[in-house]
């Protein structure tokens, strides 16, 4: 089987392209619309397969069944303060064509971690939106996926990273807009609401299910959340640092300290130079990408644990690691995703030789703290054995096929997968 390149994905269907009311509470008048909703283009079913076939996803995903529009939308928000007026953008994925007159169960989806601020998934050239069109709209399900605070046409002044209200606003305001938008791009929907992420997106989408089912007005059929960090706390504890640590722990540190004011008092106090200068505005950037970053000095390269070791000055990472009551122990804490007891089933999905969420301090950890509370409604699914099927075994480390084998199992190997087990699962409550 060829590998899931969803950059080839989307490359093809863009070739293809080429060729062709708000929430009851009080503030802003969430998920309304702030523009008409756009189509920006209408994918038929074999432009769809055309891609699939290309990229090698179509033996997970199958055939298209629907053609999809892709519906650009923008819609009001609200930031990280109490009745904080804000926006996002997003994208709704309407089947079309023979599913046109059938009412489509609602997919809400939550991206991963973004570290370009201008992207917006309203873009049939994205490459994670060539997967939620090829694994969910074009079988039939709408989707409505986020760009968060702070992406895109937000005009948020930062993105609140793994800040689990915020999360859970963007994506439940994301289904107010995209029910309000529907009737003007001919969708209609189900009563089927169905909520899923992956990675960021995994920690947004279990957050999301939590604040719907305690704010009631939304009732939520199921969720599925994909390789998230449910366990942040925990994860700070780890000994050694995650792949990609030199982006996702600033990127966190720099929104913990923006939201609660308290990991440090200037930012020589627990970064080294040159980093100290500019990091807590860095991320998401407005130009760089996560290769120039690196070859442009603006982040630390080298192995995680090196990348960790540059960044950080010792002091600060021995606090975070032995101390449970630091300051960002505590901010983590405030967004951990335990000890709730979802009332809707729930699926976990990760892959165990992944790198930078590691299902043994996340997902087994938020798996067994719902089994310690006799909740009964969840089931946890691990894709590795298919993707050692697919890939073949880890190869030696120190090897550049290692390196490789590792540096594509989160961003490439990991999400089709388990978009596949999400969209079995939530076919079993349609």
């Amino acid at each position: 089987m060829k590998h899931f390149k969803l950059a080839a994905l989307a490359s093809a269907t863009a070739a293809l392209v080429a060729a062709c009311g708000g929430g009851s509470d009080s503030g802003p008048d969430r998920g309304k619309l702030r523009e008409t909703p756009q189509v920006l283009a209408t994918l038929t079913a074999a432009q769809i397969d055309a891609g699939t076939a290309a990229s090698g996803l179509q033996a997970i995903s199958g055939k298209a069944k629907c053609d999809v529009k892709v519906v650009a939308l923008d819609y009001d928000t609200v930031g990280v303060k109490n009745g904080e007026a804000a926006n996002a953008s997003g994208v709704l994925l309407v089947p079309a064509g023979a599913c046109a007159a059938v009412r489509a169960p609602l997919v809400a989806y939550a991206k991963g971690t973004d570290l370009q601020r201008p992207r917006t998934l309203a873009n049939p050239q994205d490459g994670e939106t060539a997967l939620l069109i090829a694994m969910y709209a074009a079988q039939g399900y709408a989707v409505v996926a986020t760009d968060y605070l702070g992406y895109a046409k937000s005009t948020y002044s930062f993105h609140p990273y793994l800040h689990a209200d915020s999360e859970a606003s963007s994506v439940l305001d994301s289904i107010r807009a995209a029910r309000n938008a529907a009737p003007q791009v001919g969708g209609q929907f189900s009563d089927k609401l169905f909520i899923t992420g992956y990675s960021q997106g995994g920690h947004a989408s279990a957050a999301a299910q939590r604040a719907a089912q305690a704010d009631g007005d939304i009732k939520v059929t199921a969720g599925a959340h994909l390789a998230g960090p449910y366990n942040l706390s925990g994860s700070l504890k780890v000994p050694d640092a995650i792949a990609g640590y030199q982006f996702f722990v600033p990127f966190l540190v720099s929104t913990y300290q923006k939201i609660y004011g308290n990991v440090y008092a200037k930012p020589s106090d627990i970064y080294n130079a040159p980093y100290a200068d500019y990091i807590e505005d860095l991320l998401p950037s407005a130009t760089l990408t996560s290769t120039t970053l690196i070859t442009t000095g603006r982040l630390p390269g080298g192995t995680p644990n090196q990348a960790r070791d540059a960044l950080y000055k010792p002091a600060f990472l021995a606090d975070t690691r032995d101390n449970p009551n630091s300051a960002l122990s505590m901010d983590a804490r405030k967004n951990d995703l335990l000890g709730w007891t979802p009332t809707a089933p729930v699926l976990l999905c990760g892959g165990a030789g992944d790198p930078t969420v590691s299902p043994a301090v996340h997902q087994r950890v938020l798996k067994a703290d719902f089994d310690a509370r006799g909740v009964q409604n969840v089931t946890s699914v691990d894709v590795d054995p298919q993707i050692r099927a697919i890939y073949g075994p880890p190869p030696a480390p120190g090897t550049p096929a290692f390196a490789t084998y590792y540096g594509s199992y989160h961003g490439g190997y990991e999400p089709p997968l388990c978009a596949a087990q999400a969209r079995a699962f939530f076919a079993k409550y349609q």
